[in-house]
């Protein structure tokens, strides 16, 4: 079930604008390779992607996470290399931060100039792993979240607001 937005489009909209208007400021001259999480993170990507006013690539990361964090698989991996590029890791939610610390570790192994973190929903209040994030949509409430991209049970995606939804998934 759910109810009124917790973002609205309109909002969800100017915020990614004022993402992309920073990551263009700061990144002037450069050409910084954007690095989207699979799967729910399409929708911010395309549109923080479409919201950027300098020349960038895309790229996908994919990983699996099951357990604790402690078993964390690499399933899709970078096709453009980023070793002394200016990176971007674009993820939908930072949680606990375990899996995005994984893959964190992984893309600086590559030796990148940089490697900033970008997310649409942050929850510093269930954080586990230590994880700086750059560039921060909005702070999220301990609600599992719907809507814009982000499914339960292959439902909500495309909803253009973000929701709660009254049930955390098993």
């Amino acid at each position: 079930m759910i109810g009124d937005p917790l973002f609205d489009s309109t909002s969800i909209a100017k915020r990614v604008a004022q993402i992309g208007s920073a990551i263009s400021q700061d990144y002037a001259g450069k050409v910084p390779v954007m690095v989207g999480m699979l799967a729910a993170k399409d929708t911010f990507l395309a549109d923080l992607a479409r919201a950027i006013t300098i020349p960038c690539q895309l790229d996908v990361i994919s990983v699996n996470s099951y357990g604790d964090g402690d078993g964390i698989v690499l399933e899709k991996d970078l096709a453009i290399p980023i070793e002394q590029r200016y990176v971007i890791l674009v993820d939908d939610t930072v949680d606990t931060g375990l899996t995005l610390q994984f893959v964190v570790k992984t893309l600086l192994a590559r030796k990148p100039a940089s490697l900033a973190v970008c997310t649409l929903l942050d929850r510093p209040h269930r954080r586990i792993a230590d994880i700086e994030i750059k560039y921060r949509g909005f702070e999220a409430p301990d609600v599992f979240v719907v809507g814009y991209g982000l499914g339960y049970l292959g439902r909500y995606r495309e909803l253009p607001a973000l929701y709660a939804h009254g049930t955390w998934p098993a």
